[in-house]
């Protein structure tokens, strides 16, 4: 890491720092796709918003001394109940970012989704370490998805998590607006673009392209994918309409590991899946890069728990402080997972800053349940929050 990197990361004081250091060092396209969303952003606002309906109850005079924020998720034990979500194309904000991301989630013993649009072999990551789980992206075929699978077998992961809110390509507008494209096509504005933002250019793209030459998607098929500059890449993309609930139950057959399906908000569809024998559900909506207008995960969240009690339910989508962990934990949530902040943190100070943003929330979030008046983890349920909106969907679930 450059010293110019290092006195990036002096400046940064919670995760919402990083977005903003990372718009200063990415170019705009690049920034404009990590930060972007679909449409209007309603979904993503709403992320954001929806935390601020609830308010904490804290309890006093408590020996709150001895705080420990480790957890248990399945057989693992991890430092704090947070990880880091998957997010395509790390690599082109990051160098080699998905391996910054893996080894900086190892090292701090939480865990890392690599996403299945990357540009870095899934095998690569894997060897990385036990915390790495992989996120698939279903291709069109049933041969197609049989191989995959086995390939994501034979390097050797143990949790698989299937997103299936993707049935077709979303409309992102604004990354079109912001000069990003898919493909991503060479030209004058993205050259000048370039030459504004040296730090990347020579660190991340030049460098990638000496070193490994264009980069392709690696990950979504049993074999190598297309370059990012193909004009065959939405093609790759499409073609998962007719995918359905026999699909994740072959799946289910297939695959010996936790299986963990992502990007669920309807009650119906936790029943579905729950009933397909999956391990784990995320409760997402894609950080509002999807549908826009679809409900924040947090709104939905306590329902889908009391959905399917057996297994552990977790929950992306907005999260940017330890408080709202804590409110989701409440909720019900076992576990928590990040992502842009994440990326930004990759982009301005590979893995240093991937682990000071970690270390950012760890400490934002075991100083919250010593506030709060709680020593562990578990101790955290509905009793530590209420609702401050009169017509807030939190009424019915906190009484």
């Amino acid at each position: 890491m450059t010293m110019y990197s290092k006195k990036r990361l002096e400046r940064v004081l919670c995760l919402d720092d990083f977005e903003a250091e990372a718009k200063k060092i990415l170019p705009r396209a690049i920034f404009g796709y990590m930060v972007g969303a679909a449409e209007t952003n309603s979904s993503l606002i709403d992320n954001r918003a929806v935390f601020n309906e609830l308010a904490f109850v804290p309890r006093v005079l408590n020996d709150v001394s001895k705080v420990s924020t480790s957890v248990t998720l399945w057989e693992d034990s991890f430092a704090a109940p947070f990880g880091i979500a998957p997010m395509g194309l790390s690599a082109i904000s990051a160098y080699r970012g998905d391996c910054v991301l893996a080894q900086a989630a190892q090292h701090n013993n939480i865990p890392m989704i690599m996403s299945g649009s990357s540009l870095i072999r899934l095998e690569e990551v894997a060897k990385i370490g036990k915390n790495v789980w992989f996120q698939a992206y279903l291709p069109g075929t049933e041969e197609q998805i049989i191989a995959l699978v086995r390939r994501v077998a034979n390097a050797g992961y143990q949790k698989l998590v299937i997103t299936v809110d993707t049935p077709l390509v979303a409309n992102r507008e604004n990354n079109i607006r912001a000069g990003f494209s898919t493909p991503l096509r060479p030209s004058l504005r993205l050259l000048m673009d370039g030459v504004m933002h040296p730090q990347w250019t020579l660190g991340t793209f030049l460098k990638t392209i000496y070193k490994y030459g264009i980069p392709h998607f690696e990950n979504n098929y049993a074999t190598r994918g297309v370059p990012i500059i193909s004009k065959n890449i939405l093609r790759d993309f499409s073609g998962r309409g007719h995918l359905n609930w026999e699909h994740l139950q072959l799946i289910r057959t297939l695959w010996a590991g936790k299986l963990i399906v992502k990007g669920i908000v309807s009650r119906a569809d936790t029943k579905l899946a729950c009933d397909c024998g999956v391990d784990g559900i995320i409760v997402s909506n894609h950080g509002g890069r999807q549908l826009d207008g679809t409900i924040a995960p947090l709104r939905v969240l306590h329902e889908i728990v009391k959905a399917c009690p057996t297994i552990p339910v977790m929950i992306d989508s907005g999260f940017r402080r330890g408080t709202d962990i804590v409110k989701a934990l409440a909720l019900g949530a076992r576990f928590v997972f990040v992502g842009r902040p994440f990326g930004y943190a990759a982009a301005i100070g590979a893995e240093p800053g991937v682990h000071h943003a970690i270390q950012l929330l760890s400490s934002e979030f075991k100083r919250n349940l010593g506030l709060l008046g709680v020593t562990r983890v578990q101790d955290i349920n509905t009793q530590c929050i209420r609702t401050v909106s009169g017509n807030s969907i939190f009424n019915s679930h906190l009484g």
